[in-house]
This record gives structure tokens, sequence and C-alpha cells, in this order.
């Protein structure tokens, strides 16, 4: 079978495609396990050299995912999966309304009618996130059942698709699921535009010994999980039955909840010898006000019940990438 990862030439798609080449089946439309011969990773940007842990099976190509007859040709097969991870970020649909529109709807709704163009319901694993919850009637701990009133164009958008894959996945079109994820940690390479992206930021530049300033004050919480939880949540979720997900197919993964000063916290007591840049507080005020929009604790029974995973502890998150992106040396 084949696998298409749009947004794949991302951190996360990147893993992805690495952790099913290793996985090697998924389940097909057909709901039998399928070998996977092929993987494409579609972006907008293309690394110039082939990333470690991907063989002959994966491919690259580039394109514009607001493009229909574009996206209709990376679903080629019947006999395929897709991961819709091409999204246009929180700061950047904030500051470009049109652009979110653009890539975040209707790259989305392309998505979709390319499946729906399939034979047979090929699975939709689409990555959402919790910022589809917001506004004065927020509870204090947001999940499933919450209703979604967001406060920012990426969340919308996020919360339009989530529909739409409930109910083209009612129709038959398609078999969907909607993983809403929280903030994810530690991103390595350079900071992107999501409003969230300074949380990666606070780990990673102290440990390469960079200083590092907060633009939101220490005691800011928000809900947390690691880019290893979500790359095997993604594949779960895939791998799960249509009769478990029922008529809402999309599921808030589970997170640990914390503070900017417990993530600091946790760095240095996993640091060790590490010298780690300086850390110092700068509030930014439109980081601090999408912050503000956003839930400040979820729960997640229903992943949890699913079997999706999380790490036990933000030392964890904190080991493995040092592990994975940093030698592994304290």
């Amino acid at each position: 079978m084949k696998v298409v990862i749009t947004g794949g030439a991302g951190f996360i798609g990147l893993r992805l495609a690495q952790r099913i080449l290793e996985i090697g089946s998924l389940t097909g439309p057909d709901g039998k396990s399928a070998e996977v011969d092929d993987i494409l990773l579609f972006d907008q940007a293309l690394p110039a050299t082939r990333p470690v842990g991907l063989d002959e099976r994966a491919h690259f190509e580039s394109g514009d995912i607001s493009e229909k007859a574009t996206v209709s040709a990376l679903v080629d097969r019947d006999d395929i999966s897709v991961f819709h991870l091409a999204s246009v970020v929180s700061g950047g649909g904030e500051k470009d309304f049109d652009l979110a529109m653009r890539v975040n709807l209707d790259g989305g709704r392309h998505v979709l009618e390319a499946c729906r163009a399939r034979a047979g319901t090929p699975r939709l694993v689409f990555a959402s996130s919790i910022a589809v919850f917001g506004g004065a009637g927020m509870p204090d701990s947001v999940g499933d059942q919450t209703k979604q009133t967001s406060q920012t164009t990426y969340g919308i958008t996020k919360s339009i698709c989530e529909l739409l894959i409930n109910d083209y996945s009612r129709k038959g079109f398609l078999d969907g699921r909607s993983a809403r994820l929280p903030t994810v940690i530690i991103r390595p390479g350079k900071p992107n535009a999501a409003a969230s992206s300074f949380v990666s930021g606070v780990f990673r530049e102290p440990l390469n010994g960079e200083n590092f300033t907060l633009p939101v004050k220490p005691d800011t919480v928000m809900p947390l999980l690691g880019y290893r939880a979500i790359v095997e949540g993604f594949v779960k979720l895939h791998e799960l039955p249509a009769e478990a997900l029922g008529d809402d197919r999309a599921v808030s993964l589970p997170s640990l909840t914390v503070s900017v000063a417990e993530m600091i916290e946790a760095l240095q007591r996993v640091a060790g010898n590490r010298h780690l840049g300086e850390i110092s507080v700068d509030p930014d005020p439109f980081i601090e006000a999408i912050c503000a929009t956003w839930p400040q604790d979820a729960y997640s029974g229903r992943a949890e019940a699913l079997g999706l995973p999380k790490e036990a502890s933000l030392d964890e998150i904190v080991t493995y990438y040092i592990e994975d992106y940093l030698g592994g040396n304290a």
C-alpha cells in the first residue's frame, strides 16, 4: 500500500515516515494489514539530502496544497492511507488570515476530496490541535466533549476540518481520524512561526549552549506531549478499527500539563554536566495574547482508553531529545 504524508518534510512528518518504514505495514482500506511499499512526503519545501532513516520506499514531492489538481495527483492509488499534517501554524495564521484559509481550509478540503475519489474508504489521519478550544466560556480543563470556540484563525480551521472529517466518514467517503494535539516538544532546528515555538526553544537553545529569551511569564501553563508519543499516537490512531471511534472521529491526545517554570526545572535536572545557556524573560504581547486564548489543562480519558500513549514526565522527554539529537551526552 501507499502512504501520503502532507507536511512530510517537517519535523513530525519525517519522524512519522521513519516510524512507518520501521513498522513496515499498516491497515489498508480493506481492513487487512498491508506492506507499505511507497511513502510520499509532500511539502512546500524539501530537504536538500535524503534524511537518515528513509530508504528507497520514501520519496518527496514539492507543491502547494491549496492547488486541487496537485493534491488529487498525490492520492493516486486505491490501496492508500493519508496523514494530513500540512498547515499554516498559529502565529502565522493570525498574521495572514487569507493564507491560513487557503492552506488549512482549502488544502484540507482538497485532501478529503482526493480520498473521496478513490474506490473504497481510505484511512485519513488529520493533525488537529487543542487550539480548537477557547473563548470566555472555556472551562479550566478541556476534552473531547468541550464546545469549540477558538479565538485564533488557526484553531477555527482545525475545528472546521474536524467536522468535515466526521461527515465524510459518516457518508462512507473515507475512514477519518483527527488527532487533537497539545503543544509538541522538543522540536530540533530553528524556531517556526507557531506561537508555541518558545516551548521547544526553552529546552533547545540552552541545551545548545545558547541564551534564550522567554516571550511569556514563567507561570504560563499549557499541555505538552513529546514527539515520540505524538508519532506513536498517529500510528495507533490509524490502526484503530472504525467502530472504536464511532461517530466522533476527533480524539484529544494525552498530555502533560506543566508551567514554563517546571519546564526549566526539568531541563536543569536532566542536563547534568552540560553547559546551559541562560534563560531570561521578556514578555511579547503578541505571543502572550495568543497563549491566553489556549486551554491551560486537558483531559484525555477517551484517548487513554483507546491506548494512545504519553510520556511519564518532562524529564523523560528531555532525556530522549538529548539521546536523539545531541548524542546522548549530558
